[in-house]
């Protein structure tokens, strides 16, 4: 079996006016579909990070991925999984997520992976998450992602959207939130973006969040950075009940060792809610400081910019063998990428927390895979038993995807410029902010 064509596609989605410590999304997310078609005339598709620069090196790759074995393709690539740099280098804490120079190798060798993957499961009659070993679940468990946001459901214009959940700016306003999300999709826990008001205000939202919904369901926060050490410390203890019980603090200053010192002063008051991280932990690299300053004890992967779900399997087994908790970050995504999250879930034992969607922030109008919207029931995404990422795309809806891109003008992410924008002219990113 040959690859005989490359056929890469920019979309843009449209995204509402979410908030975090970096800013606010845009009106659109831009995503890259990728398309490999072997000389039996199997496609195999892909989704990730979108952008001018994400399709450049994409492009790059063409010579070597026309003509090529979809087997031993990856191999050939293998170099690029590593990446540039380590430690606080290689950290997203100071870029929007797919806009990390040092991880663009690993985000296209992902990619490609996937793609692959998706092609050898089609051809042969197996679903990806067997090709990677073996299911362990068939279904894979969602955390809500209620955000702070603006009025406004994404788009611009003619094609501005309905905006589902209204604005969300008061602890009791994500109440609302997060009751409309848990009753459409039906989570059992919720990962709630913070680092965008006042740090008491936050803790009071997490407040009424615990009464709304109960000790049962577990809650998880995610300042983006935004706080000092004592900031970080002095909402621990604030929340050190509200965040207990399958809880974590993920991410709530900067550093390894800003991170670390957090745990060791939160311990010392018998506080034991552990630190997650998806942008100081991002490369296994950074892992052997992380273990030994005991800085992160739940690594928040992505098979994107951790490079490949073989890379996601090979750091559960590492987490597992150092008493890490692992989980799973997300970005504004479709259908495609959903699927390749819950696959490669499946297929790994040691996940510990129900992975992180933006799933319901994005509109059944722009999803590209035939049939609509991938169902999330109880929380959950269904392993189908069709082959590769069980998934194909809708040529119809994947053309209109790139008319969006042709016509909206935004070709990378740049959430500071959308913050000066839409809400304060003057606003800069600076960490920590509180």
């Amino acid at each position: 079996m040959r690859i005989t064509d490359l056929r890469v596609h920019s979309i843009a989605i449209a995204d509402p006016p979410l908030r975090s410590s970096y800013g606010l999304h845009a009106p659109y997310a831009l995503r890259t579909i990728i398309e490999l078609e072997s000389d039996e005339g199997v496609i195999g598709i892909t989704e990730t990070y979108g952008g001018e620069a994400q399709v450049k090196q994409i492009e790059a790759l063409r010579a070597q991925i026309i003509g090529a074995n979809p087997y031993r393709l990856t191999g050939f690539l293998s170099p690029m999984v590593d990446g540039q740099g380590g430690g606080d280098a290689r950290s997203q804490t100071y870029h929007v997520p797919g806009e990390n120079p040092l991880d663009a190798t690993t985000r296209t060798f992902a990619a490609i992976e996937v793609a692959c993957l998706d092609l050898i499961g089609k051809t042969v009659g197996m679903p990806v998450c067997d090709l990677l070993g073996g299911r362990v679940r068939d279904e894979v468990p969602f955390s809500a992602y209620p955000f702070y946001k603006h009025a406004g459901g994404g788009g611009e214009g003619k094609d501005a959207r309905v905006d589902e959940y209204g604005e969300a700016l008061t602890p009791e306003a994500l109440v609302k939130q997060v009751k409309q999300m848990v009753a459409q999709y039906g989570f059992s826990s919720i990962k709630f973006k913070a680092g965008v008001l006042e740090p008491d205000i936050e803790i009071e939202t997490v407040k009424q969040l615990y009464r709304a919904l109960g000790p049962q369901v577990p809650l998880r926060m995610d300042p983006n950075s935004a706080w000092t050490v004592e900031t970080s410390v002095s909402v621990g203890r604030a929340l050190a009940m509200e965040l207990d019980r399958g809880g974590y603090l993920e991410d709530p200053t900067a550093g390894l060792e800003n991170m670390a010192e957090v745990r060791r002063r939160l311990l010392a008051e018998g506080i034991k809610t552990p630190l997650a991280s998806n942008v100081a932990v991002t490369s296994f690299a950074d892992i052997p400081s992380s273990v030994k300053m005991d800085a992160v004890q739940i690594i928040l992967c992505d098979h994107h910019y951790w490079g490949g779900m073989r890379q996601v399997q090979q750091l559960a087994r590492l987490a597992k063998t150092f008493g890490l908790g692992l989980s799973m970050h997300s970005n504004s995504h479709l259908g495609v990428s959903l699927m390749a999250m819950a696959h490669v879930a499946a297929a790994t034992p040691h996940l510990t927390y129900a992975c992180d969607t933006h799933y319901p922030w994005q509109s059944a109008q722009d999803e590209i895979v035939r049939g609509g919207r991938i169902p999330i029931k109880n929380g959950c995404v269904k392993i189908p038993e069709k082959p590769g990422l069980g998934v194909e795309l809708d040529y119809d809806q994947l053309a209109r995807g790139r008319e969006r891109y042709a016509k909206c003008p935004y070709r990378k992410r740049d959430d500071e410029l959308e913050m000066n924008k839409h809400v304060d002219p003057t606003w800069k990113r600076v960490l920590p902010r509180w």
